[in-house]
């Protein structure tokens, strides 16, 4: 059995047909076991809000990279490749079968292909621009990308300081090309044959699936995950999770509305992706999509 990639926004039901695919494959015989792709999954405390395999659903499929660092730790998609690669060959060697999920497009490339990583800035670079975060913030700095590298600019949150840092940083570098960032269409360099599965759904579907898990979450406790990160020293990157700054603030609206942009630009960005079987599962049950997604193997 090759590898599977099972990736597409957030909120689509990406775990759940996870689950429904592996026993399908242990019918037939076969020993799978997830593979996250996911840079904020990594992070203990923040499994609401970052939608970690509930216990029931790591019960039926083990989960790996998952709940495994501190939120004080920062952590890199450079750290992340090596982890990644190493459990997917380890599962490989040993006859079972990575399933491996994700909606961050970085990630997921990181997890199947080698990751020509950019070199890091000149000195002082980086400081200059989260200097410039600081005092003008984030709204200044993507107004400025937009009008050096519109393209670039199109891909990165208003909100994420970090990545506008990142993309000016290489843009003064000479190196931020339209190919930069989670579009690049890498599909035919994975490291080990692989079938990429993106989910897709009807986007009004998805938006009403978005703000119901918003809501859910809030239920379940998302706040005091984060007010707990917040007092244990969060990281810069464990406070880019979707909603972290938001609940903070006491605005769900926002949290929202950022978590239904960041579903657009993955659909934007999953259905440029070469050689993906693309699956709508709009209205469908977990189950009917793993066995078409089974069917495609096959094939």
């Amino acid at each position: 059995m090759q590898t599977v990639a099972l990736f597409g926004p957030t909120g689509v039901g990406k775990t759940a047909v996870a689950v429904a695919l592996a026993d399908l494959l242990r019918a037939r015989g076969e020993d799978p076991v997830a593979v996250s792709a996911d840079a904020l999954q990594v992070y203990m405390g923040l499994e609401v809000l970052t939608g970690v395999a509930s216990a029931e659903q790591r019960a039926a499929l083990e989960h790996r990279l998952i709940s495994f660092l501190p939120v004080d730790a920062t952590f890199s998609v450079g750290q992340y490749a090596q982890l990644a690669h190493a459990e997917i060959d380890a599962l490989l060697a040993a006859g079972r079968t990575p399933i491996v999920v994700g909606g961050t497009g970085l990630y997921l490339r990181a997890a199947l292909t080698e990751l020509n990583l950019r070199p890091p800035p000149p000195e002082g670079l980086r400081e200059r621009w989260r200097e410039a975060l600081a005092q003008r913030g984030p709204a200044a700095l993507h107004a400025l990308l937009a009008s050096r590298a519109p393209w670039a600019a199109a891909t990165i949150d208003p909100a994420d300081g970090q990545r506008l840092v990142r993309a000016l940083e290489l843009f003064d570098l000479g190196e931020l090309t339209p190919a930069e960032g989670d579009s690049e269409l890498w599909s035919a360099d994975v490291r080990h044959p692989t079938l990429l599965a993106g989910l897709t759904m009807e986007r009004e579907a998805l938006y009403r699936a978005i703000d119901a898990r918003v809501d859910e979450m809030i239920a379940r406790g998302a706040l005091g995950e984060v007010r707990a990160a917040r007092a244990a020293g969060a990281s810069e990157t464990a406070r880019k999770a979707l909603g972290f700054e938001e609940l903070l603030s006491g605005d769900v609206e926002a949290m929202k509305r950022r978590t239904r942009n960041y579903a657009k630009r993955q659909l934007t960005w999953m259905r440029k992706l070469a050689g993906t079987t693309v699956l709508d599962v709009t209205g469908r049950g977990a189950a009917a999509v793993a066995r078409e997604i089974l069917d495609s193997v096959a094939r």
